[in-house]
């Protein structure tokens, strides 16, 4: 089959590999239909992210399925689904507890289109295999688009787990990003403000997150970052920018919660730890727990409240994927056409 390989900085090309075979029961085969680009692909094609090239490449889709093992239930050939990045069985005492980015059953960190351990391959090919089929895979609504759904796999999940408990926790409660280019920061603000949010404020961003930022509903505030904003009972740190984690941790109000998404490849990364222990501030971080939030977030599309779409900022053709992921700048979507009739 054919598959999309990083190659090195601003590189990527289609090779042969094998064609995946069901290995067991519970296992399915699907076709891509809608890839999408996670925030981390903009880093990796730029260079910024240290991994052992050449790998497949793509870990956000919707797919068509196009085989089954004999115990899977949930799925049947023909169905589109969602197809979590993260490797897990659904059924060891982790992932039970909802913790299904750390699966007792594979490699920490298992996952598709990154050279984590076992290789499941990237989504831009023309098959992927998925162990456990009925764990992982979440049927499409026939009403929702599949492009518009491409990143539930990642993004999306990433955005919703940083206002969706602290929402039901604060109801109502204002939002405070701090931001860079990353598309995580606008599914925040939709989600933000579907799931009641008063307001969103938006500090940091490049102009054009900001355009869209405001577009979807954020109130835009400086695009340098302040020592501290607010305070604000929920904050986010989609920045990847020590300024906007400070900023963010800073503009947190006392027992608030902070969350950041932003991924800081050095060995260590400096916090202003003693203010956030002196106002019993709540952090987090870490890999998102992407599969308990899919059907959540599938919801909300349905309802109308939350448009995932409108934080697409390039589409491009199956064919053109090289050249698309090469030279992206926003979150791009690449889409072919269904094999099976509807």
């Amino acid at each position: 089959m054919r598959e999309l390989n990083f190659i090195e900085k601003g590189k990527l090309e289609w090779r042969e590999a094998d064609d995946p075979r069901l290995e067991g029961d519970g296992e399915a085969l699907v076709r891509p239909l809608s890839v999408a680009t996670c925030d981390l692909d903009k880093l990796l094609v730029m260079g910024l992210v240290p991994v052992d090239e050449p790998f497949p490449f793509g870990h956000e889709c919707v797919a068509e399925v196009t085989e089954v093992g004999d115990s899977v239930d949930s799925v049947k050939p023909g169905d589109v689904v969602s197809v979590p990045f993260q490797i897990s069985c659904g059924e060891c005492e982790t992932c039970r507890r909802g913790h299904t980015g750390n699966c007792e059953r594979v490699e920490r960190m298992a996952m598709y289109g990154l050279p984590m351990g076992t290789n499941y391959g990237g989504f831009l090919s023309d098959t992927a295999r998925v162990p456990f089929a009925d764990a992982m895979l979440v049927p499409i609504p026939d009403d929702v688009e599949p492009a518009s759904v491409a990143s539930l796999s990642d993004n999306i999940p990433d955005a919703y787990r940083n206002v969706g408990p602290q929402l039901e926790e604060r109801p109502g409660a204002p939002v405070l990003i701090a931001a860079s280019g990353a598309t995580i920061a606008l599914y925040t603000v939709s989600l933000a403000l579907a799931l009641g949010a008063e307001r969103v404020d938006l500090v940091g961003g490049n102009s054009w997150l900001r355009a869209k930022a405001e577009a979807l509903g954020a109130n835009l505030l400086d695009e340098r970052f302040p020592k501290r904003l607010g305070p604000y009972p929920i904050t986010v740190d989609a920045s990847g920018d020590v300024d906007g984690l400070h900023c963010a941790v800073r503009s947190t109000e006392p027992e608030g919660i902070c969350t950041s998404i932003g991924i800081y490849f050095t060995e260590t990364t400096p916090v202003p730890l003693f203010e956030m222990f002196s106002k019993g501030i709540r952090f987090h971080t870490g890999r998102v727990q992407a599969r308990p939030a899919m059907e959540p977030i599938l919801e909300l599309v349905r309802s109308g409240e939350f448009k995932p779409e409108l934080a697409t900022g390039e589409t491009a053709d199956w064919d053109d994927a090289p050249e698309a992921v090469a030279n992206h700048r926003s979150k791009l979507v690449i889409s072919r056409a269904r094999a099976r009739a509807a």
